[in-house]
């Protein structure tokens, strides 16, 4: 019995000792990985200054409204990943690709993601990169709840809010427990991340779908999926995720901005359009916009980046709403 005990252990030295070795060496290669892929990082927009750490915004087009587009979590080249859809908007009018601390070319600020420094740093960057209020917000996923928190504290910035299958406020509340059911797996990513092995899982670490589509040139491809494996799930990423019920009580707090016109574009997968989940989804959105002056709810058939799927229908019925509703 004591030399089956023996055997034991000693198989289980040997494979944490293989584990510590994969783990250094995939840690290695990552860092080196990392430090090839830098000369693709050259600046693409305006680097705002926050005590030393850096914001970046990227401008393009021109006109009379200033659409901003803002990220879903962990979207981490947003300036390549959105292209698809912003370029159709700077051919008649002016954007902004915000990207958030850990973002794209901003630095990680590693600071607690509380919603109102979220805030205060767009605005500031945003005026600081040439970009005068008011805006049209397009927000993706979590980024709903800057958007509407935005529109509840300074209504006077925003003319109006293209919501792309954002998640609101209320249900990032209502929904609590499923955020806290997934602490530790955002946590376990967050340190594997660290330790780069997620360069080993290129489709989870950035969206196969921009690469297979045509709105970026080659060259651009590289750079997205070298700014991906950079930034992919830091610890600004983390935070965003784990404060995401505490800013969201902020905003569920406020008066709703009655005032604000949104357009909710509800992305509907074939796959899931029947389930629980879908049509609460839709019901909820349907219930913000009925408290709203001005509101519509669209369906878009697409997943949850419908911003790479229907482009084109997005900037139409983005244009019918600001054009008829929002002026």
């Amino acid at each position: 019995m004591r030399k089956l005990f023996k055997v034991l252990k000693n198989i289980f030295v040997v494979f944490i000792a293989v584990i510590l070795l994969v783990a250094v060496s995939v840690c290695i290669y990552h860092n080196y990985q990392l430090s090839k892929e830098s000369v693709l990082m050259k600046k693409k927009g305006t680097l705002v200054d926050f005590n030393n750490k850096k914001m970046n915004v990227y401008n393009e087009g021109s006109g009379e409204d200033t659409y901003v587009f803002m990220s879903g979590a962990g979207m981490a080249a947003p300036v390549y990943e959105l292209k698809g859809l912003y370029s159709k908007f700077s051919k008649e009018n002016k954007i902004a690709v915000v990207e958030r601390a850990g973002y794209g070319y901003s630095d990680a600020f590693e600071d607690n993601r509380d919603i109102d420094t979220i805030l205060e740093q767009t605005r500031k960057a945003l005026i600081q990169s040439g970009n005068k209020p008011p805006y049209i917000l397009v927000p993706h996923s979590i980024s709903g709840i800057e958007a509407i928190y935005w529109a509840q504290k300074y209504p006077e910035e925003i003319k109006g809010i293209i919501a792309l299958d954002i998640g609101l406020p209320q249900q990032y509340v209502k929904y609590k427990s499923e955020v806290d059911k997934s602490t530790l797996k955002i946590r376990g990513i967050n340190i594997l991340t660290k330790m780069g092995i997620h360069r080993l899982l290129p489709s989870t670490t950035y969206n196969p779908e921009v690469i297979r589509q045509s709105f970026l040139t080659k060259h651009e491809k590289e750079i997205y999926k070298a700014i991906s494996y950079k930034q992919f799930f830091n610890d600004d990423m983390k935070q965003e995720l784990l404060h995401s019920y505490e800013n969201s009580k902020k905003s569920v707090n406020l008066p709703i901005p009655k005032e604000t016109p949104i357009l909710f574009l509800d992305a509907v997968a074939d796959q899931s359009k029947n389930s629980k989940y879908t049509k609460q989804h839709y019901k909820d959105y349907k219930e913000f916009a009925e408290q709203l002056e001005i509101a519509d709810v669209i369906k878009l058939r697409g997943t949850h980046s419908i911003y790479l799927y229907q482009a084109d229908e997005i900037y139409k019925f983005s244009k019918e709403f600001i054009n008829k509703k929002a002026k």
